[in-house]
This record gives C-alpha cells, sequence and structure tokens, in this order.
C-alpha cells in the first residue's frame, strides 16, 4: 500500500473547500470519475474524484437525518443524496451510477447502503469511517480518530492494515447540546454558534472534547502507535489539535486543515482503489 504524505492530503482537502456547492466548469465527459458518499449525522457530504484523488465536484448539505449511527429519517436522506445526484448529473453531463460509502464502526453497514441503494446507486465498497481515512493513507503504527457528529470512531493500524476499530456515542452533537445548556439556547442555535464562534465557546465545550481524549485513550491502551490522525468536521474548533497534543505527548497528533472532507475524501478515494468508476457496468 501507497503511504502518502500530509502535503498530498492538504492540497486536497483545501480544494475540497474551494469547490464545495460551487460546480466547476470543466469537461470530465470522457473521464474515469469516483463518487463517494457520507452519510453524516449533521451533514451529508457527496464528493467526485479523479484518478488521482483530486477532488472536482463536493456537495454538502447540513442535515438530521442520521443520529449515531442509525439513519432515523430514510426518506430524508434519499431525498438529499438524490438532490446530490441531480446536482452532479447538471454538472458533468451525465448521472452516476456507482458510489461507495461508510458507517461508524460498530453499526450496521447496511444501513448506508439501503439509503444508496434507495437512491438508484450500485455500491460498489462500504467501509468504516476511520479505516476509510486509514486505507486512503496508508499509514502504520497509527490511531486513526474520526470525530463525527455522533459518535467518536477510532481504527489501529499496522503497515496499512486495520488491526482493530471501535466507536463511543460522543460526537459534534453532544457538543451542541453542552453549548444549548451553557447558553440557554435552541439547538439549533447552538449548531450555528458552534460553526461560526471557535475560541469563544472553547472553555464551554473543552469537556466534551477532554471526554473524546478518555475515550481515545482506552482504545489505543497497549497499541503499538507512534501516531494520531484526527478527522471528521468537529475536529475543526480551535483548541482540538492542543488538547489531543498534551494529552498524548508520546504521539504525533495530526489535524489536517479543513478535517470536515476527511472521511468524504477517503470514501471516495477508496472508490479509486477498487477500480470501480461512475459506471455500473
Amino acid at each position: 500500500m501507497v503511504q502518502r504524505n500530509q502535503e498530498w492530503l492538504a492540497s486536497r482537502l483545501q480544494r475540497a473547500a474551494e469547490i464545495c456547492n460551487q460546480p466547476q466548469a470543466g469537461d470530465h465527459k470522457d473521464a474515469p470519475l469516483w463518487l463517494g458518499i457520507d452519510l453524516g449525522t449533521c451533514d451529508v457530504v457527496s464528493m467526485v474524484v479523479n484518478a488521482e484523488g483530486q477532488p472536482v465536484a463536493v456537495c454538502l448539505d447540513w442535515a438530521d437525518v442520521v443520529r449515531d449511527g442509525v439513519v432515523w429519517d430514510f426518506f430524508g436522506a434519499v431525498k438529499i443524496v438524490n438532490k446530490h445526484l441531480d446536482a452532479l448529473e447538471k454538472q458533468f453531463g451525465f448521472r452516476f451510477e456507482v458510489a461507495t460509502t461508510s458507517f461508524p464502526p460498530g453499526t450496521d453497514p447496511r444501513i448506508s447502503v439501503n439509503v444508496l441503494e434507495s437512491a438508484g446507486l450500485v455500491v460498489a465498497r462500504v467501509l468504516d469511517e476511520p479505516s476509510a481515512v486509514a486505507d486512503m493513507m496508508g499509514l502504520d503504527k497509527a490511531a486513526v480518530v474520526d470525530i463525527g457528529g455522533g459518535t467518536t470512531g477510532i481504527a489501529i493500524v499496522q503497515k496499512g492494515e486495520v488491526t482493530r476499530s471501535g466507536d463511543e456515542a460522543t460526537g459534534g452533537h453532544h457538543i451542541s447540546l453542552t453549548l444549548a445548556g451553557n447558553q440557554r439556547i435552541e439547538l439549533e442555535d447552538a449548531e450555528q454558534m458552534k460553526r461560526e464562534r471557535g475560541e469563544s465557546i472553547w472553555p464551554v465545550i473543552r469537556p466534551v472534547y477532554e471526554k473524546m481524549t478518555d475515550i481515545v485513550d482506552d482504545h489505543i491502551r497497549g497499541e503499538d502507535v507512534t501516531e494520531l490522525w484526527l478527522a471528521g468536521g468537529s475536529c475543526m474548533q480551535p483548541g482540538v489539535q492542543p488538547l489531543f497534543q498534551a494529552r498524548f505527548p508520546h504521539l504525533t497528533v495530526v489535524l489536517p486543515q479543513h478535517s470536515i472532507f476527511m472521511t468524504p475524501l477517503a470514501i471516495a478515494v477508496c472508490g479509486v482503489s477498487q477500480g470501480e468508476n461512475r459506471h455500473a457496468g
């Protein structure tokens, strides 16, 4: 497995941020393209990459259709996926037929698969979220921590292979609940504040992240790891990387910029490694 460096990742995450919900002109009619769809607790992200793993289209909708790895609003999830497929069809001139997807460790992968299949897609590959990141980067002696909206997923990676993975029900949703209670505001307002206020709310939400470090410590204790990779939109709060570095001073803690796109990128890139492009056959 090829081990990719942080510069490779950073350039692709930056590109994803630049083109998110911004259709780009360009002729990709005959180029092989891969679609990955991430059904998150707070958002649904569909990302298209080329053979080099470079994002060429990104659709993101903030949505409350998944909770703790369970699609509680199935028809709402299918509707968003179809909306993204419509937008991509308008941009590229064809409708995607094949996609890859993921699921939180410890949950039923068929939940995500059922949503995509109901939207008319063939699912080429499905794997748990931190394993997707580990697979994309080709890590060794590393732990991948995917802090999503509802859960914190951890995968232990040795020589590019995931040897163990787990998941705990603490994530961005719990941060929003803490913020809503502290500020005496509605949960929806807390979600918005979380995305906009940054450093000013860190003292309030820090205890939730401290619990996440406890979860990670429980999962990696006794494991031969030298690196800790953080992924997921909930990692984007100021203070997260220094907090994890202080808790795990013996490890190199890596938190790429625009980490909200890291798992969707990994899902799409894993499709490239499978060799299944946009065509069903």
